[in-house]
């Protein structure tokens, strides 16, 4: 049977049901996994919810070469951020697995809340045992992951969370890819969301999202 734990179960400040007005005001920047891409099932599911709520979101196809991926995905969230500044809206990061590493490094760069599903805490170590070829799951071509790719990764850890506040931590303790526990440890000082049982992907995930609104709508109050 499923279980759960939080390390602030009670929450007091989170909306149960923030009104659709006030999700309107959030701006969703979703980031996938390695070999993942904008049609993942969790892309599709986030780009569902925002639909119905009128939250714009956006879902950017991330470059294999780490490098490349992370200053094009640094230039738009500095882009957003202004553009949320202006306007009154909240900037939110989505990242999972991978995804979730590179939003780490945002939030912690640039101060912007995220939530992370699932992620990945130190992939420079575990890609280094899965060095070669490796084909995309969506548009089927071959990516050959090297050295300079596991280097450009590693320089994107972040030591230690100085803004644990600004994180929220969504896991699942049947994650086969990734060993939950690092991540619980790593994130030890953020809100947590542990779930017992489910997967790498993160099994219903779209009936977290209106928890993962609430929890940053929460953040601006």
């Amino acid at each position: 049977m499923s279980t759960e734990n939080s390390n602030n179960p009670k929450n007091p400040k989170n909306p149960a049901h923030p009104e659709k007005s006030a999700k309107s005001q959030l701006v969703i920047l979703y980031l996938h996994g390695f070999l993942s891409s904008p049609a993942s099932i969790k892309a599709q599911q986030t780009r569902h919810y925002c639909d119905a709520h009128s939250i714009e979101i956006y879902v950017p196809e991330l470059p294999f070469e780490p490098e490349t991926a992370i200053q094009q995905v640094s230039d738009l969230a500095t882009r957003l951020a202004s553009d949320c500044t202006i306007n009154g809206k909240q900037l939110l990061l989505i990242g999972s697995s991978l995804g979730g590493y590179y939003a780490t490094y945002l939030a912690e760069k640039l101060a912007i809340p995220a939530a992370l599903i699932n992620p990945a805490v130190q992939p420079h170590g575990l890609f280094k045992e899965y060095l070669g070829e490796h084909q995309h799951f969506y548009n089927g071509q071959t990516y050959l992951l090297t050295e300079q790719h596991v280097s450009q990764i590693e320089r994107l850890y972040q030591p230690n969370i100085a803004h644990p506040k600004q994180l929220l931590l969504l896991l699942q303790t049947g994650d086969e890819t990734l060993d939950y526990r690092r991540a619980a440890r790593y994130y030890q000082d953020c809100q947590q969301i542990c779930q017992g049982g489910g997967d790498h992907s993160y099994q219903g995930y779209a009936d977290r999202l209106d928890s993962i609104v609430c929890w940053r709508l929460a953040l601006a109050q």
